[in-house]
C-alpha cells in the first residue's frame, strides 16, 4: 500500500468488515467505492463524488460518541429527577419530560449505528430497510421535539400573557397534548413510508435521512409540507407566543413602576409576588433559549432539504449535506444542560441525589422545597 492510500472498513456486515477492510485509493469516487449492496440504494447524484478523508470518519464516530453519551445522560438525569421528585411532577414539567424523552430517542436509536459505519469507512452497514427505520426514527422523534416545544411555549403563553384569566394546565389536558404531539408527529414521519415522500441513504453513506434530491411530485410536495407544517409554522407559532410574553412583561413592568413613582415608593411588589414572578419571567427565559438553539441547530438541515428540491443540487457535496445533519443533533445534547443550569429547583433536587455531580446550589429542607415548587409551578 502507497502513501496515499488508507485502509478503511467496507461496506459488509460490521463483524466481515473488521477483517476485509477496502482501501480509498487517490481519485476514487463513490461509485467505486461503495459496496454493491449498498450502491443499490445511493442516490446517482453521489456517486461522482470522492469519499472523505478518513480522519473526517473518525472524527464524526468521535463525535458521535461524546455527544450520545452527554445527551443519553442529560436526559435520563432529567427524567430521574423528574420521576424520583413528586413535587417537580407538575402538567407543566410534563412536557419538559416529554421534550427530554424526545431527545433521549433521536440519539438512543440514531448515534448507535452512526458510530459503527464511521468506524466502518462511513459505509452504511445494516441494509436498506434498516436505513428506512433509522430516517423514519429520526423525522419521528424530530417532530416529536419540535411539537413538544410548541405546547411548552403556549403553557408559558397562557401563564404569563393570560395570568390569572388563564384555565390552569391539568393532568388531564396536558396528556391530551402528549397524546397530540405523537399522532401528529407520526403522521408526518409515517408519510415516506406509505409513498408520500421518501428516506433515503445521506451522500456521507453513514446515515440516513429525508430523500430530497428526488424530485418526483409526490416527494417534493412531501418536503414542501413538511416545511411548512413541521418547521416554519411551529417556529411562527412560538415567535408569536414569546413575542406577546416579552410584550406582556414589559408592559407590566412598566405600569409597576410608573404607579410606584406616582405613589413615590421603591416598588408595589411583595417579597412573594417578586419571586413568583420572577420564576415565571426564568423559566419563559429557558424555553426561548431551548427553541433559539432549536432553530440554529435545524435551520442548516431545512436549508439542505429546499436546496434539493427547488435549488442548485451541485451545491450539496457529502461533506456539505453531512454537517447541518450533525449540527441538527446539537439539540438532543444542550437541551438538559440548559435545563438543569436554570432551574433551581432542579438543581437542588439533582444535588442532593447526586452530591458527585458538584452542582453549586442550596439545598433546602424537603418541605420547604417542595412548597417552592409548588409556587414556581402553580
Amino acid at each position: 500500500m502507497n502513501f496515499t492510500e488508507t485502509v478503511v472498513m467496507g461496506g459488509e456486515p460490521f463483524a466481515q468488515a473488521l477483517y476485509n477492510p477496502v482501501r480509498i485509493q487517490e481519485g476514487q469516487l463513490m461509485k467505486d467505492y461503495a459496496p454493491p449492496d449498498v450502491l443499490a440504494f445511493l442516490h446517482q447524484h453521489w456517486w461522482k463524488y470522492e469519499p472523505l478523508n478518513p480522519l473526517f470518519y473518525y472524527g464524526f464516530a468521535l463525535w458521535y460518541m461524546v455527544s450520545g453519551f452527554i445527551s443519553c445522560f442529560g436526559n435520563l438525569l432529567v427524567l430521574y429527577i423528574f420521576m424520583k421528585h413528586a413535587p417537580l411532577r407538575t402538567p407543566s414539567n410534563i412536557l419538559v419530560m416529554n421534550l427530554a424523552l424526545s431527545d433521549l430517542a433521536i440519539m438512543g436509536t440514531l448515534f448507535p449505528e452512526c458510530v459503527i459505519n464511521f468506524f466502518c469507512g462511513g459505509v452504511w452497514q445494516f441494509g436498506e430497510y434498516a436505513c428506512i427505520i433509522h430516517a423514519f426514527c429520526g423525522a419521528l422523534f424530530g417532530y416529536g421535539q419540535i411539537t413538544t416545544l410548541i405546547f411548552i411555549s403556549w403553557d408559558r403563553y397562557n401563564v404569563i400573557v393570560r395570568g390569572f384569566a388563564a384555565k390552569p394546565l391539568t393532568f388531564v389536558k396536558v396528556m391530551i397534548f402528549v397524546v397530540i404531539i405523537w399522532l401528529y408527529a407520526t403522521f408526518w414521519s409515517i408519510g415516506p413510508l406509505v409513498g408520500f415522500g421518501g428516506y433515503a441513504l445521506d451522500g456521507i453513506m453513514a446515515s440516513c435521512s429525508f430523500d430530497y434530491l428526488n424530485l418526483e411530485p409526490a416527494n417534493v410536495t412531501y418536503i414542501w409540507t413538511c416545511f411548512v407544517f413541521c418547521y416554519a409554522l411551529p417556529l411562527f407559532i412560538i415567535m408569536c407566543c414569546y413575542y406577546f410574553i416579552v410584550k406582556a412583561v414589559w408592559n407590566h413592568e412598566k405600569a409597576l413602576k410608573d404607579q410606584a413613582k406616582k405613589m413615590n415608593v421603591a416598588s408595589l411588589r411583595s417579597n412573594e409576588d417578586a419571586a413568583k414572578q420572577s420564576a415565571e419571567i426564568r423559566i419563559a427565559k429557558v424555553a426561548m433559549i431551548n427553541i433559539s438553539l432549536w432553530v440554529i441547530a435545524w435551520t442548516p438541515f431545512a436549508v439542505i432539504c429546499l436546496i434539493g428540491i427547488v435549488g442548485d443540487q451541485s451545491l450539496l457535496t457529502p461533506l456539505v449535506s453531512t454537517l447541518p445533519i450533525l449540527f441538527a443533533k446539537t439539540s438532543c445534547v444542550y437541551n438538559p444542560l440548559i435545563y438543569a443550569i436554570s432551574h433551581p429547583k432542579f438543581r437542588q433536587f439533582a444535588k442532593k441525589d447526586l452530591p458527585w455531580l458538584c452542582i453549586n446550589e442550596t439545598i433546602k429542607d424537603n418541605q420547604s422545597t417542595a412548597s417552592d415548587v409548588t409556587k414556581v409551578e402553580t
